[in-house]
């Protein structure tokens, strides 16, 4: 009797696929349609960005890159490719083309994001232009964007390892704005290179009171308590997270090298 009912379980689980197959045929997938819509629509740029988007979010950098470089083929003079073009190069890894299309963008229009990005950009890779992109920030939108401009030229000279120079911009920027997270972040960053744990620890108590959720202050509290030789907080802070964000893949690597071995989340 068992050996029937196998047997007409895997026919009815096997028809239930066909349909399930069938069905799937008959529905179009998300790329289809999009291509299909831009066959129709040929000028959407909005279609042609949703495309785009499309593969960003499955991971499939190649052929986004190939689209935006074929609506850049159409679209020569639009900025907005342009810099959907760096922000796909930076996050595939390609910081020097990353850069590039970022001042392209800007040749055409100095846009405030553009700005920032490319400053910040510019200041990761040690480049002194981050100093002027920051004073252009200010100067075209007529100081509304002084705290990222301040925050431009602490993050150079943070990668430059003038940390006390560097820790007087992140001040700036905080003083225009006490929420400003990444602000906090970096200042953290520099008194930790600096060894002034202590003065570390301040700076991102502050900021998880501020915004208790922000999990990169977490991140490096725990580090900072590792230093300070408190494991147990170090661990918990850690923890704290990956609860904020169960993809923290460092604070994961932290866990497990503390002897955690599985770590909650």
């Amino acid at each position: 009797m068992k050996k029937y009912f196998f047997y007409f379980l895997v026919i009815f689980i096997s028809c239930e696929q066909k349909k399930e197959e069938d069905t799937s045929t008959l529905l179009p997938s998300k790329e289809t349609e999009l291509k299909s819509l831009l066959n129709k629509y040929p000028d959407s740029m909005i279609l042609k960005e949703d495309l785009i988007q499309y593969y960003r979010e499955n991971g499939n950098y190649p052929q986004a890159l190939r689209e935006t470089n074929d609506a850049i083929k159409t679209n020569n003079n639009n900025p907005r490719f342009y810099d959907i073009l760096a922000t796909l190069q930076f996050e595939d890894g390609d910081t020097t083309n990353a850069i590039k299309s970022f001042e392209k963008a800007i040749s055409f229009y100095p846009a405030p994001e553009y700005l920032i990005s490319l400053g910040t950009l510019y200041a990761h890779t040690k480049n002194s232009n981050a100093i002027s992109v920051a004073d252009l920030l200010v100067k075209e939108e007529k100081k509304k964007k002084e705290k990222e401009a301040y925050f431009i030229k602490g993050l150079y000279y943070n990668n430059i390892n003038e940390k006390e120079k560097a820790i007087t911009f992140f001040d700036k920027a905080l003083m225009l704005n006490y929420t400003f997270m990444e602000a906090y972040r970096e200042k953290a960053i520099a008194l930790y290179d600096m060894e002034k744990y202590k003065e570390a620890l301040v700076v991102v108590d502050k900021a998880v009171t501020l915004q208790n959720n922000f999990e990169e202050g977490y991140y490096y509290k725990g580090k900072i308590l590792e230093k300070l030789n408190r494991k147990d907080e170090a661990i918990e802070s850690y923890e704290r997270a990956l609860l904020y964000d169960h993809e923290y893949s460092e604070a994961k690597d932290a866990l497990m090298r503390l002897g955690v071995k599985k770590p909650v989340y």
